[in-house]
This record gives structure tokens, sequence and C-alpha cells, in this order.
């Protein structure tokens, strides 16, 4: 039994990847596409080879990922390779650090950084005032 490939539903899950919207594909497609002509080319299970290739390049993706995308496949890869040891591992994190006291030492440094270049500063104006001093 073999097992078709829903072209128009590939290009519906592509263009959400995107975060395109059906109107946004028209656009890009050009003037005589609407949102209502998405729709229905997402519902057709084979498109034809030159309105794929239109579709593919402004979704900037091959066409072949079109045509082969397995969506049964890709969901039974990600249910067999996902494991209960990563959400163990997710729920017993612990920070071993308190965010509050980084950004407490950060504020802290950055007050000395700018004491001393303040301190900096005052120098170089009373190395100035003496210069100008000794030229009066």
């Amino acid at each position: 039994m073999e097992k078709t490939i829903h072209q128009g539903r590939n290009i519906r899950h592509f263009r959400e990847m995107l975060g395109l919207k059906q109107e946004g594909l028209a656009m890009e497609l050009g003037d005589d596409w609407n949102q209502r002509k998405i729709s229905l080319l997402e519902q057709k299970e084979v498109i034809e080879e030159d309105l794929l290739k239109q579709v593919a390049a402004v979704l900037k993706v091959p066409v072949q990922a079109i045509q082969n995308l397995d969506e049964g496949a890709a969901v039974n890869i990600i249910s067999n390779t996902f494991s209960d040891e990563a959400v163990a591992y997710a729920q017993n994190y612990k920070c071993n650090f308190n965010p509050f006291d980084k950004w407490q030492e950060e504020v802290t440094e950055n007050r000395k950084l700018y004491e001393r270049l303040l301190q900096a500063e005052k120098e170089k104006v009373e190395l100035l005032q003496k210069i100008l001093d000794k030229l009066k």
C-alpha cells in the first residue's frame, strides 16, 4: 500500500513554519492570487509542477521538500526519539545561582568601573588645569 503525500498540506506546513499567512503568500505569488485561492491550493493533494516551483521559490524551500514531506513519518520519528529522561531532567533541573545575585554583582562592577572612569577624568582635568596655569 503506497502512501500518497498531500502536497497542499505540506505547503501549509511550510507557510505556517515561516509565520506567513495565506494573504501574505498570495501577495508574494502575484496579483492574480488571493487568500481563497491559497486555501484551495492547500487543499489539493497533488499540485502542478510549475506552480509547485513557484510556491517553493516564495517559501524558499526545495520543491522536493514539498513533494516528499511525510507528516506521519516525521511525527513517528519525533515520538520514537522522545524519552521520559528528558522530561525528568527538565523537571529536576535546579538553578545553582540566584539570578538577582548575578544582576547585583554586575551592577556593583559597573559602579566600580564608572567610579574609576570618573577618577581618570578628574585626573585629566587637573592635569589640563596645571598646564593652563603654567602657560599663563
